[in-house]
């Protein structure tokens, strides 16, 4: 089945260079010029990934994601031409699974790659973990990426890289994952990811959790190590 991929750019030629690229590939795009109509498109007629710049006028890519975010958990990359690490942690809280920055010699092969990765990731969700996975409160349904806790539903969905982490942790609780494992998990072959990309999935996934039991505690950091799913 053809895949979707939505773009989000207010840069007519990075939409029109991209778009060619992902059909020459076999996807299907979607392109909007501005978030606010990316927005009602996106929700009305959901992409399997979406791509979006931070930098637009009127509403910016942070915006737009976090607005996203609270109606879908599909995977989101974001293209930035910006080098300020800030930037790129903000993103990953709001709860962008990707980064690509434009600046210092953009490659569309690049963002087709990392594109897949994510894909593969989705997929891979949705096809090695059919069944339920229930520990203690917890309980993930993988064919919906779906999340509960304590018999309810998370208010903010989490994305597919938060559900793999999560799903990652919770199927051997007590036992340490190495922030490399859950890199390995959550971004496979691509090895361009950093520690602290990982250390800012966890910390958005213990909020979301929060909003709904403000004692959570089930993800232990083991400093020096990674982190662990708690049996306590």
């Amino acid at each position: 089945m053809t895949q979707t991929i939505a773009l989000v750019d207010d840069d007519r030629n990075i939409l029109t260079s991209i778009s060619m690229a992902l059909e020459r590939e076999g996807f299907k795009v979607q392109t909007y010029i501005d978030a606010e109509t990316a927005l009602v498109g996106i929700s009305r007629t959901p992409p399997d990934l979406a791509v979006i710049d931070i930098k637009m006028p009127r509403m910016d890519g942070e915006e737009l994601l976090k607005r996203l975010r609270k109606k879908t958990s599909i995977p989101i990359i974001f293209l930035t031409s910006k080098d300020e690490e800030i930037d790129e942690l903000l993103g990953l809280k709001l709860g962008a699974d990707d980064f690509i920055k434009k600046s210092g010699g953009f490659s569309i092969k690049i963002l087709i790659e990392r594109i897949r990765v994510q894909l593969r990731n989705k997929n891979i969700s949705l096809e090695e973990n059919k069944n339920l996975i229930s520990h203690g409160k917890l309980k993930l349904d993988p064919s919906q990426l779906e999340c509960e806790w304590d018999g309810k539903p998370l208010p903010d969905k989490l994305t597919t890289t938060e559900f793999l982490i999560v799903r990652e942790l919770a199927k051997r609780p007590g036992v340490i994952k190495e922030r490399s494992q859950l890199m390995d998990i959550a971004y496979k072959e691509n090895t361009d990811i950093e520690d602290r990309t990982i250390d800012s999935h966890v910390k958005r996934i213990r909020k979301k959790f929060k909003k709904i039991d403000s004692n959570f505690s089930a993800i232990e950091t083991r400093y020096g190590s990674g982190y662990r799913w708690n049996v306590s």
